[in-house]
């Protein structure tokens, strides 16, 4: 038996019993055609089972998004669409396949590279959401496949629920974040559009991780349940990140340097191969050294030491035009200031901070305290409560609190 608590107005209570095969009462008005992204991974299996239970009609659709083989010759994509196919023959729905190699090549890796190659830190994750799954995904099954709504495995929740057909076009959707805070996805959805998600179906997103193991051992999907989470950029995999760049990237050497001192501290092969904040491996030393700043014209790149340096914080940040998921919060436009919660990394908590416009839809976002490792090319997301407002492409980060003339040490923020 499995039993699925979904907590608040749209939820219901599904009592699944293939041996006595109860017919189920649905809360939509009437049998929908959705297509549920197929993973092969748990998330998406019990989104398509839910779905399933509810009365949609269900078509499985797998991506095949980068064609690669890891170091021992599997093709990882070959194993997740044998996991996905057998999720979908499981559940008896169709399963159907798409290849969307040449569109992320073209919108993600492209541009991961070129961010790369101009010293930034750039989230692919964020780019796959919002060209390929919530972009080619969509128009793929709404406009090839006939589907009413497509439907992910994401920890997200969307204002609309399952209620896709009483939307008011005035009010839009908001993107809400899930009930289990800690495998929320709305960072990594904080650039898709308005109209995709309109039509998107979130089915994991009021459960917790915990139950949608459990519900997918309960159908009898246990060997999907036990499969490891892919973790780290899908497309490097396992591989060492600085040997997959060099695949894509000419070596461009420079020198490590010591921030405070002068001192060259070593040789590097390269200002993409590094970020602020991270650790530079350099041995001998009584403390680790960690990168502070780059330097694309010398491609040198400044080490501090400890990872509670001052250079490693600041406190505001310049970005791109910021991507609003349904409207600007009115404030902006009126008053152009805004208070809300900022956040930059899937693990760290949301801290509150003010953004103001800065020509056109760009924003200056000041936290309330420091934060650490904060780089140009990542997102600045920004959040009213639980509702995720979209995010915006962090240009540059503010000074440092080394170049403010703080030198003292940071330790209470090091999360």
């Amino acid at each position: 038996m499995i039993y699925m608590f979904l907590n608040d107005k749209r939820s219901f209570s599904v009592f699944y019993k293939p041996e006595e095969n109860m017919r189920l009462t649905s809360t939509i008005q009437q049998i929908k055609t959705v297509v549920c992204g197929m993973s092969g991974g748990v998330d998406s299996a019990v989104s398509a089972l839910i779905l399933k239970l509810k009365g949609y009609e269900v078509i499985g659709l797998f991506m095949k998004n980068w064609d690669t083989v890891n170091e021992h010759g599997v093709c990882t994509a070959d194993v997740d669409r044998e996991e996905a196919k057998f999720v979908c023959d499981h559940l008896s729905i169709p399963f159907l396949e798409v290849n969307f190699v040449k569109e992320y090549w073209n919108e993600v890796f492209s541009a991961f590279l070129k961010d790369l190659n101009q010293g930034k830190t750039p989230n692919p994750d964020v780019l796959c959401n919002r060209y390929i799954k919530f972009d080619a995904f969509y128009k793929h099954a709404i406009q090839y496949l006939g589907a009413d709504a497509i439907a992910t495995g994401h920890y997200v929740r969307s204002s609309a629920g399952y209620n896709l057909d009483d939307v008011d076009d005035k009010k839009g959707v908001e993107l809400l974040q899930a009930a289990d805070k800690k495998k929320c996805q709305t960072l990594f959805l904080s650039q898709i559009s308005q109209n995709a998600l309109r039509q998107a179906l979130f089915p994991v997103g009021d459960l917790l991780k915990q139950d949608v193991k459990r519900i997918a051992r309960e159908a009898g999907m246990e060997r999907i349940a036990n499969r490891k989470e892919s973790m780290g950029i899908c497309f490097i995999g396992k591989r060492n990140f600085h040997e997959f760049l060099e695949e894509y990237i000419e070596p461009r050497p420079g020198n490590f340097v010591n921030l405070e001192t002068g001192e060259i501290m070593g040789q590097h092969k390269g200002v993409h191969n590094w970020t602020r904040g991270q650790r530079a491996l350099i041995g001998g030393l009584p403390e680790a050294m960690f990168v502070a700043e780059k330097d694309l014209e010398t491609n040198d790149i400044f080490l501090v030491q400890g990872t509670d340096h001052p250079a490693l914080f600041t406190q505001t940040m310049f970005t791109e035009e910021c991507h609003w998921i349904n409207k600007p919060p009115r404030p902006l436009i009126t008053e152009q200031m805004f208070d809300c919660e900022f956040k930059y990394q899937h693990i760290l908590p949301q801290i509150n901070c003010t953004v103001t416009l800065s020509g056109g839809n760009s924003l200056i976002v000041s936290l309330d305290r420091p934060i650490r490792a904060l780089n140009a090319g990542q997102y600045a997301v920004l959040y009213d409560g639980e509702v995720c407002l979209g995010s915006a492409k962090i240009r540059r980060p503010g000074p440092s609190l080394f170049t403010m003339g703080h030198r003292e040490r940071i330790k209470e923020y090091v999360t």
